[in-house]
């Protein structure tokens, strides 16, 4: 591969949420082969125990080594952020031979260079080359490598590597997959089984409350598997009317309803070779869930309105927050669909139960991502804001965390994070009984229609577990009329413009 293809072929893999391991794993081999070296090594500092260690050698008779900052070539280039070039590694004071002697190689030239980003960024690493062929290494080398390291810094960046507090320049490592921060005992086990089940074309079904990350472990199947160059399609289940869903997903032929004036095709065809990704499954109509169940049989569908048989070579991955047994066990969702959808079932802790560590190390993730986006300086926590941090329950997990960092590094243009940049926590008050005993809707006189009509629409929702498409069948209208009404309620914004007549008027109209 040439000098040019390498950094081409880089850049494209940067744009993809790979594993990071695979990355540099990539970037090593090829960049020896391009480089004329005889071996390339990646080494990371750990902030942790202010170190080096090779999260990629190609040495296979040591698949890893740690180095003292203080010692070895990699150790002054980690410090000082300078890079060195040597002719006769014996013949330089700085080297470091206990490598070779562990190991029988012989190192006699080297080119390292620190990794990091531009200006005065952090050194984030170091990647040296070994025993150039055909004699020393030189200035282009030198220019080349420097180039490439940059590259590496921005992959550093944008994975789940996060800048440590204070001077120490280091880094502290995280998880293996990119943008998803963690390694506590209760994530490990998700990594485990999100690595086997990347191998596989089976069915996986990501469950656990939300706000813990399931689209992005969706998406971390997807890139880490053979289908990685294809294309990752989402359908949201809880944004699509009922009457739609089907459309959505199988796509429809001219004329098969009223405005189809065009094939159009569903998510399914346009998924074709890569994964398809149904998010919040447990919310799929019912009417529907059987020409699911066809289509994870045997990859086979209908166009709405079409006579021809279709098929299509797709990778399933599902996720939801909802409790399929109970479903099952009241007719809401099939059976033969739960077990069809469960082949390999990975359940995602929520944030509470993954430790104060682990979130004081995604708060610092996220301080270190928004401040990035936001111009601010380097963030740092006061003790209190981590006090306050580590004792709140986090009904809402990552999602929620994330957006208490970013509110917090947009009002603090210092980039000190203290209690009062986070949110207000209010108090959580017992929601009022909206349903009696005896199945009676109870409100007081003197709402407005509006206001009576969202009271009435949050107490049928309630009376069907959370079922919103429950409740629009039984109020005769779209379900996306429940999800406004709902979400009028909970933001006090008051009535949209279609005003009452959207559900008081009584059947559904077509918009629905």
């Amino acid at each position: 591969m040439s000098r040019l293809s390498l950094l081409v072929d880089l850049a494209s893999l940067l744009a993809r949420e790979v594993d990071l391991d695979a990355l540099l794993g990539t970037a090593c081999e090829r960049l020896a082969a391009a480089m004329h070296a005889d071996r390339a090594s990646i080494w990371l500092v750990d902030a942790e125990r202010g170190d080096l260690v090779t999260r990629v050698a190609v040495l296979p008779e040591l698949p890893a080594l740690r180095l003292s900052l203080d010692r070895g070539i990699a150790g002054y280039v980690a410090r000082t952020g300078e890079v060195v070039r040597v002719d006769d590694a014996s013949r330089d004071p700085r080297f470091d031979p206990s490598a070779d002697r562990a190991t029988g190689y012989t190192t006699r030239s080297m080119l390292v260079a620190p990794i990091r980003e531009e200006g005065r960024a952090p050194v984030r690493g170091v990647v040296q080359l070994l025993n150039k062929a055909g004699g020393p290494f030189d200035d282009e080398d030198e220019r080349y490598l420097v180039a490439l390291s940059s590259q590496l810094a921005r992959a550093l960046t944008m994975t789940t590597l996060r800048a440590a507090d204070g001077g120490n320049p280091g880094l502290v490592l995280q998880g293996p997959f990119n943008r998803i921060v963690g390694r506590s005992a209760a994530i490990a086990s998700v990594y485990e089984k999100i690595q086997l089940a990347s191998g596989t074309d089976a069915t996986v079904l990501l469950r656990g409350e939300t706000g813990t990350g399931k689209g992005l472990f969706a998406r971390a199947i997807h890139v880490n598997s053979r289908r990685q160059a294809r294309p990752f399609v989402t359908v949201d289940c809880t944004t699509l009317p009922a009457q739609l869903v089907e459309s959505e997903l199988f796509g429809h032929e001219r004329g098969a309803f009223t405005g189809a004036d065009r094939r159009v095709p569903g998510k399914v065809e346009l998924a074709e070779g890569g994964t398809l990704f149904l998010d919040e499954l447990g919310d799929l109509p019912p009417d529907i869930q059987g020409k699911l169940l066809r289509f994870l049989q045997d990859r086979s569908f209908e166009r709405v309105g079409g006579r021809s048989t279709m098929r299509a070579d797709v990778r399933v991955v599902c996720a939801t927050h909802r409790d399929l047994e109970r479903a099952v066990a009241e007719g809401r969702f099939r059976e033969d669909l739960y077990y069809r959808v469960r082949v390999v079932e990975v359940e995602l802790p929520p944030l509470r139960e993954r430790g104060r560590d682990e979130i004081e190390a995604l708060a610092r993730h996220f301080a270190d991502v928004y401040a990035q986006r936001y111009g601010r300086p380097a963030p740092t926590f006061d003790p209190a804001a981590l006090a306050a941090i580590a004792s709140h329950a986090w009904p809402g997990n990552v999602r929620e965390l994330e957006h208490w960092i970013e509110s917090a590094i947009a009002l603090a243009p210092d980039g000190r994070i203290t209690a009062s940049h986070l949110p207000l926590r209010r108090p959580r008050t017992q929601p009022e009984r909206a349903v009696s005993e005896d199945g009676e809707i109870r409100m007081p006189l003197g709402l407005s229609l509006d206001d009576a009509i969202e009271r009435y629409v949050a107490a049928v929702v309630a009376a069907c577990d959370g079922n919103k498409t429950e409740a629009a069948r039984r109020l005769q209208v779209g379900r996306n009329t429940i999800a406004r009404a709902l979400a009028r309620r909970e933001s006090g914004a008051g009535p949209s413009s279609r005003g009452p007549d959207s559900i008081a008027g009584g059947p559904k109209s077509r918009r629905d």
